[in-house]
């Protein structure tokens, strides 16, 4: 591929004669002032900037804050008159990739741009893996309500950052392991470790050398040649801490010291480590009301929760349910070897109907059991094995009513049935206020149902 470059100069000659030695290479453009270079980045953004920083008008270092802003994968290559450290030192914090002094030499400047789009092209590469890998390994992101949908997006943006602490909230069973290695897969650290640990199922006394490792020596049945720890281990990539409200106050203040820091002590030991790697942590219990009984630390809560995600429940994405029980099931059928295909209406609405305690892990863990003991190819309602509020209803009437015995003449059951539903359909507009929908809902049947029936009938 052919990489673009505009050249930012006021100085005619260092404009025209840079064009002339980069367009055999590049596409090129040159401006002679900062403001028409911006507005033609609007339509045609180049991969690299060459920027003047003594720009008459909006200077270089304006035009740099702008660019950056607006457009951050852009690389831009400040060009001095004058080795202005100050000046050099803050363009770099801005954001920029090098600089070149006047005189520019035309072999120096080649080297310097062949080294940022390098950048680039690694970057470029990383993006492909990147998408590659989302594709082929993160199958269960099935999204198709609105809720996740919100979810998925700003986890794609806050991604972008390396290390930015991330605190993901949300009920047992929603995903949010999944959601961490999606934060994982989209960020710059896509290439190192994902390292999960749950702080509920180590030993209180135990967490900390997990976490943080320990030198030889340095309790009773330690390794004699000592151990890393998760956070070492995770070193240029992520960590993740799964059910993190349940570490004790001692792992919360040194965990505390290492996200301000970056630097800690293996358990045992003297020597200062230092390791850059992205904290995510996940919980669904209720941190303010912990912080409130003096069991979570406040200012580890702010410092893991720069940015925060709330995951919803499956209750509040009902139109996922279809398609992630689809998914489940053609899974495991090929898993065990069996021949389901489809779902059956009567099943789907089964599982539309339920209310999921343990979300998405329940629904995935109940599909499994129906592909295990059900033939197919069609998953029925008997493969399920779950309780419908009809099937509760029914055996609430069972229980409570009081039925007339039938005489010896016999009943006409059409007629006795037909008088019931009009019974309770005309109950339930009353107790309804004549709102079709809620009365439908107090009869457990849905709104379309209750119209066809009340036609039926001829209820007015």
């Amino acid at each position: 591929m052919q990489y673009s470059i505009y050249i930012v100069d006021d100085e005619q000659t260092i404009r025209e004669g840079a064009k002339m030695a980069l367009e055999a290479d590049y596409q090129v453009e040159a401006f002679s002032e900062a403001e028409t270079a911006i507005d033609g980045i609007k339509t045609n953004p180049p991969d690299l900037i060459l920027l003047d920083i003594g720009l008459p008008g909006m200077d270089g270092i304006e035009a740099l804050q702008k660019i950056k802003r607006a457009y951050p994968e852009i690389l831009v290559i400040m060009i001095t008159a004058y080795e202005d450290i100050k000046t050099v030192i803050s363009a770099m914090k801005l954001g920029a990739y090098d600089y070149v002094v006047k005189p520019i030499h035309m072999d120096g400047l080649e080297v310097t741009i062949r080294k940022a789009l390098e950048t680039i092209r690694l970057r470029k590469e990383v993006q492909i893996l990147q998408e590659d890998y989302l594709k082929e390994n993160l199958p269960y992101f099935l999204a198709e309500s609105n809720a996740i949908q919100d979810v998925i997006e700003f986890v794609g943006t806050v991604a972008k950052s390396p290390d930015t602490p991330i605190l993901i909230i949300g009920e047992t069973g929603t995903g949010k392991e999944l959601l961490a290695s999606a934060v994982h897969y989209r960020s710059p650290n896509f290439e190192g470790p994902f390292m999960t640990v749950n702080c509920a199922a180590i030993p209180r006394d135990l967490i900390e050398s997990e976490l943080f490792g320990y030198e030889k020596g340095a309790f009773s049945g330690a390794s004699p040649s000592g151990k890393k720890g998760l956070i070492e281990e995770s070193a240029n990539g992520t960590l993740f801490l799964d059910e993190v409200g349940d570490l004790s106050l001692d792992a919360q203040a040194k965990l505390l010291r290492f996200l301000e820091l970056g630097e800690f002590y293996r358990v045992g030991g003297t020597k200062k480590m230092n390791i850059r790697t992205r904290v995510v942590s996940a919980t669904n219990k209720d941190l303010d009301d912990q912080i409130g009984k003096g069991l979570f630390r406040k200012d580890l809560y702010f410092r893991l929760g720069v940015i925060k995600v709330q995951v919803p429940s499956l209750n509040e994405r009902r139109d996922d349910i279809a398609p992630l029980a689809k998914h489940f099931l053609l899974g495991f059928s090929k898993k065990f070897g069996k021949k389901f295909t489809s779902i059956s209406p009567k099943a789907e609405s089964v599982l539309m109907a339920y209310k999921w305690t343990g979300h998405v892990r329940e629904l995935k863990n109940l599909i499994e059991r129906a592909v295990l003991i059900g033939k197919g190819p069609v998953l029925e309602p008997r493969d399920l094995g779950i309780e419908t509020s009809k099937d509760k209803t029914l055996k609430q009437i069972n229980n409570k009513m009081i039925f007339p015995s039938l005489p010896e003449t016999g009943i006409d059951l059409e007629s006795t049935q037909e008088a019931l539903e009009r019974y309770y359909i005309e109950e339930a507009l009353r107790m309804a206020g004549g709102n079709e929908s809620k009365a439908a809902k107090l009869l457990n049947i849905n709104h379309h149902t209750f119209r066809y029936r009340r036609k039926k009938l001829h209820i007015g």
